[in-house]
C-alpha cells in the first residue's frame, strides 16, 4: 500500500535501469561528460529563473501533487508513446485511468473532437520530455501540464526552447528535473530510463505506482511513431530496441 507521504528522492527501483545507462552510452559512443554537463547547466538554468513554482522546495511539492494523484488514487495509469493514435487514447478514456504521455505524444489529444480532447487533457496528469517533442510538447507547456524534464548531452537547446516558452505563460508549468548520469545531482533525479517512453515507466514506478498498474499504449518498436521527434530512422530503430529493454525491466512489454 502506498505510503501518505511522497519520496523526495526518486531513485531508480533497481540499479540495473542505471547500468543500462551506461551500455547505452557505451554502444552509442555519447560522452558521460556531456550528459552531467547538461544536467548541471539544466538545474541552473532552472534555479535562476524567476518563476517561484521552479524553486528546488517547490519542485518537491510538484513530485507530492503528482504522487496524490497517481498513486494516491491507486488508478491505472497509461503511458502514451510516440505511435499513439488519437482512437486508441477515445478508448482508453472509456476506462477511469490517468495518462501521462512520453514528450510529443500529447499531441494526439487535441486531434480528438471538442469535448474529449478536453477531458483527455484533463486526464493528463504529465508529461516526460527531454524537449524534442516538437507541437505536442508545446501544447502540453502552454496548458500548464507538469513536466519531468530530462537533460541529456545533446538536447541543451531542446530544453532551453521549451523553458523560455514555459516562461512566457501566465501559469508556468510544475517541472521534475531528471538526469541520466550516475552521480548523485541535489535537485535531480535519475529514476533510469532512455527515452521518454521507458523512463515515463521509471519515473512512475521510482514514484510508487506498482507496475500492475500502468499500461502502455502507442509503445513500439517496430515503427517510428508519428509523434516522435526529429531523428534518423536507423538511429531512432535502435534507441526503440534499448526502450525495450528498459520496459522488460520494468515488468511491461511493448505493444508491438
Amino acid at each position: 500500500m502506498p505510503t501518505s507521504e511522497a519520496p523526495t528522492d526518486l531513485s531508480a527501483t533497481d540499479p540495473i535501469l542505471i547500468t543500462m545507462q551506461d551500455e547505452v552510452r557505451d554502444f552509442f559512443g555519447w560522452s558521460l561528460d556531456d550528459d552531467v554537463d547538461s544536467a548541471q547547466l539544466l538545474l541552473s538554468r532552472v534555479e535562476d529563473s524567476d518563476v517561484e513554482s521552479w524553486e528546488r522546495h517547490n519542485r518537491l511539492v510538484a513530485i507530492s501533487r503528482l504522487y496524490r494523484r497517481l498513486v494516491i488514487r491507486n488508478s491505472e495509469v497509461i503511458v502514451l508513446g510516440a505511435a499513439i493514435e488519437p482512437e486508441e487514447v477515445a478508448i482508453a478514456l472509456e476506462r477511469p485511468a490517468l495518462l501521462v504521455a512520453a514528450d510529443g505524444s500529447s499531441g494526439a489529444l487535441s486531434e480528438l473532437p471538442g469535448s474529449l480532447s478536453e477531458k483527455a487533457w484533463s486526464r493528463l496528469a504529465c508529461i516526460v520530455s527531454d524537449a524534442d517533442g516538437g507541437d505536442g510538447t508545446f501544447q502540453a507547456v502552454k496548458r500548464s501540464v507538469p513536466i519531468v524534464l530530462h537533460a541529456h548531452g545533446n538536447n541543451l537547446e531542446e530544453w532551453n526552447r521549451l523553458l523560455y516558452l514555459a516562461e512566457t505563460i501566465p501559469d508556468p508549468p510544475n517541472l521534475v528535473l531528471t538526469h541520466q548520469t550516475p552521480a548523485i545531482i541535489p535537485g535531480m533525479h535519475n529514476p533510469g530510463g532512455f527515452t521518454d517512453g521507458d523512463r515515463a515507466v521509471c519515473f512512475l514506478t521510482a514514484l510508487g505506482v506498482h507496475p500492475e498498474r500502468i499500461s502502455l499504449l502507442g509503445t513500439r518498436t517496430d515503427i517510428i511513431g508519428r509523434w516522435s521527434g526529429v531523428t534518423q530512422e536507423d538511429t531512432k530503430l535502435q534507441k526503440l530496441r534499448w526502450m525495450k529493454l528498459f520496459l522488460t525491466a520494468n515488468g511491461l512489454e511493448c505493444n508491438h
